[in-house]
C-alpha cells in the first residue's frame, strides 16, 4: 500500500507542474532523476506501474499521460529500475503521446504503442 502512497504524491507532484504549464521543468525532473544503485528487492516494472494504476483511480481528476509516465518513471527510478519515459507523436490524426518503457519493453501502456507514434525523445 505504501507503493500506491508513493505514486500519489508523483502524481500531484507532476500535476503542479501541468497546471503552470511548465514542460520544461516537468521534463528535466525525470530526466534528471536518478537511479537508485540498489534494486528494492521483490519489487518488478510491473508492481509499480500497477501502484501507478491504482493510484490513477483514486486521483480527483483525469490524470494524463505525461503526468503519468512521468510519475511512473520516477518512482521506477527511485526503486533502482531503469525506465525511461518516450514522448511520441502521431501525424494524422495529429495527436501526443507519452509512455514508459523498461530495456525497451512498453510498460502499463498497449504494446503496439510503437507503432503508432514516432518518437520524438525519449529521457
Amino acid at each position: 500500500m505504501t507503493l500506491v502512497f508513493e505514486a500519489y504524491a508523483r502524481l500531484i507532484q507532476f500535476d503542479f507542474y501541468l497546471r503552470r504549464r511548465n514542460f520544461a521543468a516537468l521534463y528535466n525532473k525525470v530526466r534528471g532523476y536518478p537511479l537508485r544503485n540498489h534494486p528494492t528487492e521483490n519489487l518488478d516494472a510491473d508492481q509499480v506501474c500497477s501502484a501507478i494504476d491504482v493510484a490513477c483511480i483514486w486521483y480527483w481528476k483525469e490524470v494524463l499521460c505525461l503526468q503519468r509516465s512521468a510519475a511512473a518513471v520516477c518512482l521506477l527510478r527511485k526503486h533502482g529500475i531503469a525506465a525511461q519515459m518516450i514522448i511520441g507523436v502521431q501525424h494524422i490524426p495529429l495527436s501526443s503521446h507519452a509512455w514508459v518503457e523498461v530495456n525497451g519493453r512498453v510498460i502499463g501502456d498497449k504494446t503496439y504503442i510503437t507503432e503508432t507514434y514516432a518518437v520524438l525523445d525519449r529521457c
